[in-house]
This record gives structure tokens, sequence and C-alpha cells, in this order.
């Protein structure tokens, strides 16, 4: 029983087939209030979102009757993380997992245990595995209206909320923590956590994104709690969206890579150092774009730039986990004769290179594996990548045990 006067709002429900909003408080008590503007659109797979009273959690459930459930950022959480190890899988073994639970005889029993461990350490609150924007890239890409709600379903129920950020903010800090040693300045800004509960993380200024922003004057730790039960929402009701998302326009990355490693291999006079001594000058316009417009944003004087440029760049690039793994896979990708490029490898590397430069494990397909492998042993990173899924829960339960 609550003390007369003390009742305090404890959830708070989007009601899509009443149009309303449903107050609830502690006693039990519910007030509803019309919709003004509805958050669904036709498309939506969403009919309820619930938001907890204290703004830590928010569920949504489906016109299928299925539900997701996410972990909000808080003002007073300083480490949300809370120990838990992260686990970043590649597309593929998302769905892995996903068949696991709706197709079970398109994965074997071995890796069928395992889907299901990571899912109860999950549950456990042992692992986190974050989602990132490649995920939802892919999957809203996929044809079958089904399979990709299924897939989509299973990354947002698995994830809670979890999310890598954008890979290209995160090569951005990288560089701008490099160029800010390189003109002196001793205290550096505290880079965003890699692997993050914090609202529009997915994507970032870095690519014209602009997210929601609560309105001035509110206190901070409401303003947090507006931003995230936003976010949470607009990311859990784009994902399981009934409309296919349409792939973007190539931008001739592969054809570019394919066309240096040809002419890399017919370099036949040219010995591994200078080949490799080439490959870095390739990686270096590679992201040149990159970093000319942090220097930009530092107001870095130009000779300052171009001296860090001729003499410390490779080095601090090559220390920068992300980048550095990104520049390690150049290596060997393009080291490797008739190597063949495809679209999705700018985006493999991209978001696995920033994925092992910074998680505990990740779980990949073979061919990046083997390239990410030699890389974080090059770099002397800890991060255990493996091929199969069963692998990695053994390689887990061995890290908790301990």
């Amino acid at each position: 029983m609550h003390a007369q006067g003390t009742e305090r709002i404890t959830l708070l429900t989007m009601d899509r087939e009443t149009g309303s909003i449903v107050l609830t408080r502690s006693d039990g008590k519910e007030a509803r209030f019309p919709l003004q503007r509805s958050p669904f659109e036709d498309s939506s797979a969403l009919t309820r979102l619930h938001v907890s009273g204290s703004f830590d959690a928010v569920l949504a459930v489906t016109i299928h009757g299925d539900s997701v459930a996410f972990e909000l950022p808080t003002a007073n959480s300083a480490d949300p993380l809370g120990g838990r190890l992260v686990v970043y899988l590649d597309q593929n073994k998302w769905s892995e997992v996903s068949n696991s639970l709706h197709a079970p005889e398109k994965v074997s029993p071995e890796n069928r245990r395992a889907a299901a461990r990571l899912i109860q350490l999950v549950s456990d609150r042992n692992i986190v595995l974050p989602a990132s924007a490649g995920h939802y890239s892919e999957t809203g890409k996929r044809f079958s209206t089904e399979k990709r709600y299924k897939l989509a379903l299973t990354i947002l129920q698995q994830s809670r909320g979890w999310q890598m950020h954008d890979p290209l903010e995160v090569r951005q800090q990288e560089i701008r923590h490099a160029l800010l040693q390189h003109v002196g300045t001793i205290e550096t800004p505290q880079p965003p956590a890699v692997f993050t509960l914090q609202p529009e993380s997915l994507y970032s200024a870095t690519r014209g994104y602009q997210g929601y922003k609560a309105p001035a004057g509110l206190p901070p730790e409401h303003g947090l709690a507006l931003e995230a039960v936003i976010s949470a929402m607009a990311s859990i009701d784009s994902m399981l969206d009934t409309e296919r998302v349409e792939p973007g326009p190539s931008v001739g990355w592969a054809a570019h890579n394919q066309q240096f490693s040809d002419w890399l291999d017919g370099e036949k006079h040219r010995d591994g150092q200078q080949k490799r001594k080439a490959i870095d000058a390739f990686f270096l316009a590679d992201v040149r774009g990159e970093l000319a417009e942090v220097a930009h944003a530092l107001q870095v004087p130009v000779d300052q730039f171009g001296t860090w440029l001729e003499r410390k760049a490779m080095d601090d690039l090559s220390s920068a986990p992300s980048l550095g793994l990104f520049r390690q896979m150049f290596h060997t990708r393009h080291l490797n004769e008739k190597t063949k490029w495809r679209t999705n490898d700018c985006t493999d590397m991209v978001y696995l290179g920033c994925a092992a430069g910074y998680a505990d494990f990740v779980v990949c397909e073979r061919h990046m594996r083997e390239h990410l492998s030699h890389g974080l042993r090059r770099m002397k990173l800890g991060t255990q990548v493996f091929r199969h899924l069963h692998e990695a829960v053994d390689a887990i339960e061995d890290r908790l045990a301990q």
C-alpha cells in the first residue's frame, strides 16, 4: 500500500489500436488521453509502446504479438555495461541465431545449442550483443517480408538497445585524438563509448545525420530520457517496418580497390616491403577525406597538418584500433594475389574492423576472420575472433569462468 499522495507514474503506454496514451500509477489506476498525433505509420509493425516510469526501459509490442525490450541510459548510470562482455556478431551470424529460433533445420545442432546459450547469456546479463547500422541496413534490404521481420526481431530482442557507435565517427575520434596530441593539446575530450546505450549512436553527423534533440531548457536528465525513448522507438519501428529498404547506389569503392590489387599483382619486380609502402600510400589516399575533415574541424594549421601527414600520420593511424585494423586488412587483402573485391567488402571491413578493435569477441565468416586475426596479432590486440558460434561460446564460457 502507498500512502495517500505518494503514488507515481510507473508506466506510459502508447496504444495504436485505441489511439490513446495510457498513464498507469503505482496504485494501479489509469488515465487515458487521445493521441493527438500517432507515431505509428501505416507500414509500422508496432501496435503498442510501453515506457517505464523511471525511463530506464521501453517495451514494444508488434502486430504479431511479439515484444522487444530495450534498456535505456539514465543520468545516474555511470557504467551501464556493468562488466558484461561485448560479443559482436557479423550479419550472417545474426542470421544463424535467427534461424536457430525460427528455422532450426537450417542450423547445425552444435550451433543451435550455441545460439541458445548466447541468448541465455544475454538474459543473465553476462554479455551484450550490440547491433550496428550495418545490421540495420543489411536487414532492411532483404526481399522476403517474413524473413526480414524474423531477422529484425531477433537482432532487436537480443541486442536490447545496445549499439555499436557509428564506425565512421569512431574513426574520426581516433584521428582527432592523434591530431590533438600532435598539436600539443594535453587534455582531450573523452570520446563516446564504442558500445553504448546512448541515443542516436548508430548514425552520426559524419554522415550528415541529425538526430532528435530534446527542447532547450529541460533538465539534463529529462532531456536524456526523452531523447533515449524517441531514439529507441525509432530504431525498433524502422527495423521492423514492413516496407523493404532499397539498396543505395554503388560508390565504386570495390572497383577502385580491384584496380589497385590487379596493378599490384603485376608489379613482380617489387618486394614485399615496397608493396607495403604502396598499400600505405593507397590507404592514406582512401582516408584522406576523413583526415582533412577532422583537421579542418580542429582548425589545425596547414603546416602542422602537413608535418603530421608526412612524419607521424601512418604511425598514429596504425596504432588506432579501428583504423589500424582497417589498414591491416588493406595489407592482407592487397598482398594476396588474385584477390576479388566485392561491393560489400567496404561495409565488412569498416564495421568488423571497428568491432574487433574494441569488442571482447567477434564472430564472422571465414575469410574475414582470417584477415582480422592476422591484423589483431600484428597490432597485439586481445579481441578473439571466431568463425563458428559454438567456438565463440566455448571461449566466452572460459572467460566467464575466470
